[in-house]
């Protein structure tokens, strides 16, 4: 390896990941379960709707269920996040050290290699977390129209253990990685090239100020959770266990995709797109920054 690159070490980047991911989350998780409830909901056949819009859905949700019941799901999301985001932004940093050339430089299409396999490596910890948080998150939505019980992700996880094995808990997989993998493929090469763009902190380290960063995260997490949002809403119907009346499941991805497409048209893609939009901008933005800042360097008394 050549002398010029400088020495990577895993360990910090792994905590300052987990820790991103706990603030980001706690931040923006009422949001994220808006947008599950309306990429689940189906228009009737008189064209009536549950919610008629992000705001409405919010106010509905808060109103049936409080301050609390914003946050269905989060602790199994908190939990999880720990490991998901510790993987995608370390594994990153991992690829791209890896990958790049003599002098430290990493062309385009490697920088994509790079995200790519960091989005393929969080999938181990995202299709249980996502499927767990889905059914939890989805609970209220369902309660109103058919009058399903409310679960817990223990009651969840636990029954597709016994009924599915561990491979229960891995139902999406195939639309996870597809969603994960593209996402990171468009993300973190944008990011980089935008956090290039700002100010350089003043200790001579030659990293980007905190709001270059926070910014850099808001503008590339926003865009490629657009670009991804019809897989994501393919992912969110695949990994629905329980379903209102008159609501069949999808045998795969490519059967969702076609009858999605048919049923409701190309817009049902979209659904919660300005939402998870609004998710993943400070999601990523909060999460850049405090994996920049690197407290696990700080704590562990380690030269960044």
């Amino acid at each position: 390896m050549d002398e010029k690159q400088p020495k990577f070490t895993l360990l910090p980047k792994i905590i300052n990941g987990g820790i991103a991911g706990i603030i980001g989350v706690s931040c923006v998780f009422p949001l994220d379960l808006v947008k599950t409830r309306l990429q689940n909901q189906k228009v009737g056949p008189n064209g009536e709707r549950q919610y008629g819009s992000m705001f409405d859905c919010f106010r509905k949700t808060y109103r049936a269920e409080g301050y609390f019941g914003m946050y269905r799901g989060s602790a199994v999301n908190i939990l999880l996040i720990t490991p998901e985001k510790a993987i995608k932004l370390a594994a990153n940093d991992f690829f791209r050290h890896h990958l790049s050339t003599g002098q430290g430089k990493l062309p385009l299409a490697r920088e994509m290699l790079a995200g790519g396999c960091a989005g393929f490596c969080q999938i181990i910890v995202t299709t249980p977390m996502e499927l767990l948080k889905i059914q939890l998150q989805d609970a209220g939505r369902l309660a109103k129209t058919s009058g399903a019980t409310k679960v817990s992700a223990t009651s969840v996880a636990l029954g597709l253990l016994r009924t599915q094995g561990v491979f229960g808990l891995y139902k999406g997989t195939t639309a996870t990685m597809m969603r994960d993998v593209l996402f990171s493929v468009v993300y973190f090469p944008l990011f980089a090239h935008l956090n290039a763009l700002g100010p350089r902190r003043s200790d001579g380290s030659g990293e980007a100020v905190f709001w270059c960063s926070f910014l850099a995260g808001c503008a590339s997490g926003s865009f490629s959770a657009f670009a991804v949002n019809p897989v994501d809403v393919v992912k969110t119907r695949l990994q629905l266990l329980t379903r209102a009346e008159g609501e069949i499941p999808y045998k795969n991805v490519p059967d969702a995709f076609i009858r999605i497409m048919k049923e409701e048209g190309p817009r049902a893609f979209f659904k919660g797109a300005a939402c998870r939009m609004i998710v993943i901008a400070p999601l990523f933005g909060i999460a850049q920054t405090v994996y920049y800042l690197g407290v696990a360097e700080k704590l562990l008394g380690v030269q960044k």
